[in-house]
This record gives structure tokens, sequence and C-alpha cells, in this order.
């Protein structure tokens, strides 16, 4: 039986193109290559950011911003709980002390009340998460930090073209961070970027990411720094993305709609994705909720759908339910209530710019049979 995968990259002919050209040139590594700073100057323009910095991956990203803007041991970086724990990762790899931040219920991004109430004069930093591609609100964030003189890190892993009262995510806080892996809306099969308007931090990530190699001789070396480089080969790829960028956008918002209107009639026991007036939602993934007669039945819909040949792929767990972190002494259970009652209810639905209309319809039809059994 075929199943139809959650995401499949979208590549194009000019991928191809690009890539061999690099390798033509014998310019494959992280040191050599037009195709790296092309990219990087491309993307920056796309967040409308005066500098993006390459690197290897979403995890490097924010682990390249953070280090560069001098988070480190002591510090206390206020994070969106309900996310990928790369968030939280890229803190604790710098001995800083992540702490969790309830989200909204509908945007399920941070929740500004909540961050309000878990600052304290440790904090040095807030990262936001713009979750499933939906941007989170801004304003409340940024006026916190700006009363507490906190820097704001912007997860943007699943947000790639993603607005905020019509200025793109990247470029909202300090520096943002994105992720090029093959399921993300922008892809390079692995890969990140950091962005910022910080021509300082810009350079300092610039160095770090590259063993932050001495300017006169180059291996007296700067600073203690990483090997965070993105080959020429990756951003080969990501050039040819570039080119396909706002398709590669439109196309997840068409599928959202077309999933929203055949589900339309199950609002009572679905909550599906929302965009609020001030955002413009880029659905990552087709992210919904059970509730009401489908609450706490998420294997038994996962597992028919399955059958039915859809992939589909539970949403995150939150750092206060994670563990590793509860074991620790870190966190406790109840610390994030709202992010506890979507950890595990939510799941998503095939979103991949390869998906066809006869794919989008056996999905829709086959889920819909799901929940007329179930309901």
């Amino acid at each position: 039986m075929n199943i139809i995968p959650v995401s499949q990259p979208q590549l194009g002919t000019a991928e191809s193109v690009f890539v061999n050209e690099a390798l033509a040139q014998n310019a494959i590594s992280g040191l050599y290559g037009g195709f790296i700073e092309r990219f990087e100057r491309e993307f920056a323009e796309f967040c409308g950011t005066r500098h993006a910095v390459s690197c290897s991956n979403g995890t490097t990203a924010l682990h390249l911003a953070l280090a560069a803007a001098g988070i480190g041991p002591g510090d206390e970086v206020l994070v969106s709980t309900l996310t990928n724990m790369a968030s939280f990762f890229a803190v604790l790899y710098l001995g800083a002390r992540p702490v969790p931040v309830d989200i909204d219920a509908d945007t399920l991004t941070m929740d500004p009340a909540d961050l309000a109430r878990k600052i304290t004069p440790r904090s040095r930093a807030v990262m936001v998460v713009h979750l499933f591609g939906h941007a989170t609100d801004m304003d409340p964030v940024n006026e916190l930090a700006r009363q507490h003189r906190l820097q704001v890190f912007e997860d943007c892993a699943e947000a790639h073209g993603a607005r905020y009262k019509g200025h793109t995510v990247g470029g909202l806080g300090t520096a943002g961070a994105f992720s090029f892996f093959a399921n993300k809306i922008l892809t390079t099969g692995e890969g990140g970027m950091v962005t910022t308007d910080d021509e300082a931090l810009a350079a300092r990530a610039r160095s770090l990411k590259a063993l932050a190699f001495g300017s006169t001789n180059k291996f007296m070396h700067a600073d203690i720094g990483f090997n965070h480089r993105m080959t020429n080969l990756q951003a080969a790829i990501g050039c040819g993305q570039m080119l396909q960028a706002a398709q590669l956008v439109e196309k997840r918002r068409e599928i959202a709609r077309y999933y929203t209107a055949r589900l339309e009639r199950y609002r009572e026991h679905l909550r599906l994705p929302i965009e609020r007036p001030w955002a413009h939602n880029v659905i990552w993934m087709y992210h919904l909720r059970l509730q009401g007669a489908l609450a706490g039945r998420r294997t038994e819909v996962m597992t028919a759908l399955r059958e039915r040949g859809i992939e589909t792929r539970e949403g995150f767990i939150p750092y206060n339910l994670q563990h590793i972190f509860i074991e620790r002494g870190w966190t406790h259970p109840d610390e994030c209530p709202v992010a506890n009652t979507v950890a595990y209810s939510s799941f998503y639905l095939p979103t991949g710019p390869a998906l066809g209309e006869a794919d989008l319809d056996h999905v829709a039809t086959q889920f819909t049979a799901v929940l007329d059994e179930l309901l």
C-alpha cells in the first residue's frame, strides 16, 4: 500500500543545475563557492533583514544566534514551551537556564501574559516560536523585552515567509533562526540561517560558525568557535528554492484552505488552524486538535488513517512535560497548563508541497470517513 507522507520536498530543475555547477567547480565545502553568499543575500532580502548567516541546521542557527549575542551560564532565557526541543537544547548548550512560557490556546504561540509573570532579575532573553507557521503576537513581547532590557530571539524553523502586521518573521527581534530540513517550507536537506539587522551580531555569528579563525593568521583563533557551516552544495539547493519561494509558501496555504473547507462541519470535535487578523499564517503543517467526543482518541484516529494509507505525526510535547527535564528538577508538569491540553490531543495531516489534488481528496475523504465512524 502506498502511503501519503506528511511532507516531501518539491525540488525543481534549478536546484539540479545549481548543484551540478557547484560540483563542476569542486566547490562542495562550507568555505568555498558562490552559492553560500548568494543564498545568504537572497534570504536576507526574503526576510527583510540586513544580514543572514548560513549554518548547518536549525538547531545550530538557534545556538549560533544565542552565542553571538552573549548568552551564557547563569542567564535565563524564557522560551515558548510548545516547540521542538531544539529550542530548549540550544539554550542548554550554552549553560543558560531555559524557562518555559505557556501558550495562547488558539495560535499555540507564546502567551505574553505568562511571559510577564515569569520574568526575573536573571532573565536575559526571550525566545518566541512561530509555531506551525503562525507568528507570535510580537508587540507585547517586544514591549516587555524593552521594559526589562531583554534580547528577543525568534525560532522561525516552521515559518518561512510568515508575517506579523505586514513584517516578515526573522526581523522582528534581536535575531531569527531558520531551519531548512527536508520537511520545511524551504529546504536544503539540512541547513539553517540566522537573520538579523545587528551588524556586530552577524559578524560574530560568521566568525563563531567557522571555528573563529583568525583574521591575519588563520590558525590564531579569535574565540572558541564551532563548526556550524553550511556547504556550498546545500546553498546551491537553497538558491534553487528561493526561485520558487512564493509558490512554496502559497501551496501550503492552499492545502490548508482545502482541508478547512472539507472539515468545517466537524468543528465541534476538531480545533482547526486559525489566522489572526494581524498574521499571515504559512501553515508549515496542518495541525489540529481533537476535542469533544474525540478527546483522548488520538491514537485511534492516527492508527485508522495509517491503515488507510495516510501518514500523520503527533504534535510536540512541551518542555514542562519532558521527563528528562522533570527528573532533573528543572521544571514541573503543571507549569504550563494550556500547553498541556494540546500535548496529547494534537497531530497533523500531510501538508507537503508535492501533494496533488488526488492526494488531498484521498486524505480528506478518508479522514472524514474515520471521523464519521467514531462519532
